[in-house]
């Protein structure tokens, strides 16, 4: 079962999809081309896990923690279905990030991974954008790297029912493949990221959590269609657009282009930075300042 919210006579509406249409509960219709979308949940909270799938791990050649560990978007990031992501101005690292969206169904509290489905409202689809300008300020907290406004569309729909295992996950800028992975390339499933989270953190109904992004994430243009396509979930669909007004220069931390800020966004390594020079996909990018190799 799947279910959209839309906006239908100037008033948000919960919908049904049946086939190509929307329908709401009075019987009312739309076709899904042509409907507002809204995004489908109201969380008070958005919580993200860094790293999960193998292949990201390998591309940074880094390694898991022992446990997961986690970031937190605000709700004001949260975007939808066809809307516009916004790049400020001054800023040209915002790298796109396909990722499952889990949506908390009732109160959750102190439960094990076993009961985490009981707790789970459904699934969607998430694009975890972040605005790596900021990532030299914000490193720890990822607070305006990932958490600027519109960073965080969801949608179109919540599936009910769907099952994680061994499903495709791609992300398509222009219509070409860009991030191609697998739910069984996790390290850890739905339910215990549910249930990691809610040890301490009692978790309540429409909240958001992100189960991580697979390997080559990287920036995008103003211009660009970025959409995110999971099997049995859907497909979201978002523009790129420059920001109205640029980041002002007259108050706080401004966008910078490091190699930590480089090397993130076009795939570099982790482990060694600061230490020797990196290694991987991002290395081209910028001329190191610490001498040897990754492979010293």
């Amino acid at each position: 079962m799947e279910y959209r919210k839309i906006l239908l006579d100037g008033y948000p509406i919960l919908c049904e999809r049946q086939g190509d249409k929307l329908v709401t509960r009075d019987g009312r219709s739309v076709g899904i081309d042509e409907a507002v979308h809204l995004p489908p949940v109201e969380p008070t909270k958005i919580i993200c896990v860094h790293l999960n799938y193998h292949s990201r791990v390998d591309e940074f050649m880094t390694k898991l923690p022992p446990a997961p560990t986690y970031f937190q978007k605000p709700v004001t990031a949260l975007n939808t279905h066809n809307g516009d992501v916004v790049r400020p101005e001054r800023c040209k690292w915002l790298n796109y990030e396909g990722e499952i969206a889990i949506v908390i169904g009732k109160h959750c509290r102190n439960i094990s991974p076993d009961e985490a489905g009981d707790y789970i409202a459904g699934y969607s689809v998430a694009n975890d954008y972040g605005l790596h300008d900021f990532r030299d300020t914000d490193a720890g907290s990822m607070l305006r790297v990932k958490g600027s406004d519109t960073l965080c569309p969801v949608g179109p729909g919540l599936v009910q029912g769907w099952d994680y295992h061994n499903k495709r996950i791609q992300t398509i800028v222009n219509g070409k493949v860009v991030q191609d992975g697998n739910t069984d390339d996790m390290e850890w499933d739905m339910h215990y990221l549910v249930a990691d989270i809610a040890r301490n953190i009692t978790l309540v109904p429409g909240d958001v959590l992100l189960s991580g992004t697979p390997a080559n994430s990287r920036p995008v243009q103003p211009g660009d269609l970025v959409e995110v396509e999971v099997e049995g979930l859907g497909r979201l669909s978002n523009r790129i657009v420059v920001g109205p007004t640029p980041i002002r220069d007259d108050v706080g931390a401004q966008p910078t282009e490091s190699e930590e800020v480089i090397s993130t966004a076009m795939g570099g390594d982790w482990e060694h930075r600061g230490k020797r020079a990196a290694g991987g996909q991002g290395a081209a990018f910028y001329e190191s300042a610490v001498e040897g190799k990754a492979d010293d």
